[in-house]
């Protein structure tokens, strides 16, 4: 990280003050007004603001907690030790990122002055307007997006390892200093920054969640997510599994419990998505589309589409160029 920055960061702040010099507890009215400790976005959110920033307070066990936003974790030095739902823990090393949906318990072990960690304060429909602004669809980005908005079975939490990801680096330390300076006007800018994050982390990020060997079968279906986004034209089951040293029904298994659909409905949705993307992006003919994703028999493609999509591949394409 930039050492400038990360000399910011690091500066004692009031409430660490108050904290050193009182009882070591966390002051919870700075948090929330509920008998039940659930961190408000309104206590830490200007009026308006979808995305904010707080450095991680230091010095002191964080009670179990949860809060009504979306929490992003990027550990910029050190490490942290975090309580996840009671039972999982999960140490954050320097680089590491931890995604955490509403519905999550969390607590920290108290960390040194140069365990450095932001928290992202993140409101819910900021992720929808990053990803409107990217366009084109994808597995992973809906996984990603189903976990984060707490409707998918996977665990609510996101650990992502990601030291040695460069663009992930630069992308968060760009969103840090845009709203450590709260310039006006970059609204937009964050909400595009955040859109790029997530598809660096889909497709470069190589483990999530990979705290304890209890975490493999998430592991397992991130790294098959991962396989269909890049081998979605001619992939298979049998070299996903042999992929991730996994039974090919246990990998079937795995998808279903956690997205919902198994590992054929996953591709086969794959390619409706990347069709939907050349039929709005490019003037490609059908056919040659078919060839691009890979479908040989064009009927059942037509009939797949229309029941996504809810018409034909050239009403898609119509639809989007007005």
């Amino acid at each position: 990280m930039n050492q400038a920055l990360l000399a910011r960061l690091r500066q004692i702040t009031d409430e660490e003050r108050a904290i050193l010099a009182g009882d070591g507890t966390v002051q919870r009215s700075l948090y929330t007004t509920r008998h039940e400790f659930v961190v408000d976005s309104a206590r830490l959110l200007e009026k308006g603001k979808l995305i904010e920033i707080r450095p991680h307070t230091r010095f002191v066990h964080f009670p179990r907690h949860r809060h009504n936003y979306v929490e992003l974790i990027y550990m910029c030095s050190g490490s942290t030790t975090h309580i996840i739902n009671g039972t999982q823990k999960v140490v954050l090393q320097t680089g590491d990122l931890l995604f955490l949906n509403q519905a999550v318990y969390h607590e920290i072990l108290p960390a040194a002055q140069d365990d450095v960690a932001v928290n992202f304060i993140i409101l819910p429909q900021f992720f929808d307007r990053s990803f409107a602004m990217l366009q084109q669809e994808n597995v992973l980005r809906d996984f990603l997006v189903s976990t984060l908005s707490g409707e998918s079975a996977f665990a609510g939490y996101l650990h992502i390892r990601a030291h040695d990801i460069l663009p992930v680096h630069n992308l968060l330390e760009n969103m840090i200093w845009t709203l450590l300076e709260n310039k006006r006007g970059v609204n937009d800018l964050n909400e595009t920054t955040m859109g790029l994050l997530l598809l660096n982390l889909s497709l470069f990020a190589q483990d999530i969640n990979q705290a304890g060997p209890d975490r493999m079968d998430e592991n397992t279906v991130f790294a098959v997510l991962q396989y269909i986004e890049a081998h979605y034209r001619d992939g298979t089951l049998a070299d996903a599994a042999a992929l991730v040293h996994r039974p090919a029904y246990t990998v079937s298994r795995l998808l279903t419990r956690h997205t919902g659909q198994n590992f054929r409905q996953l591709l086969q949705q794959r390619k409706l998505q990347q069709a939907a993307y050349l039929l709005s992006h490019t003037p490609l003919p059908v056919e040659t589309i078919l060839e691009n994703i890979g479908y040989e028999n064009s009927s059942y493609f037509y009939r797949r589409f229309r029941a996504r999509y809810g018409c034909s591949p050239a009403e898609y394409r119509a639809g989007r160029s007005v």
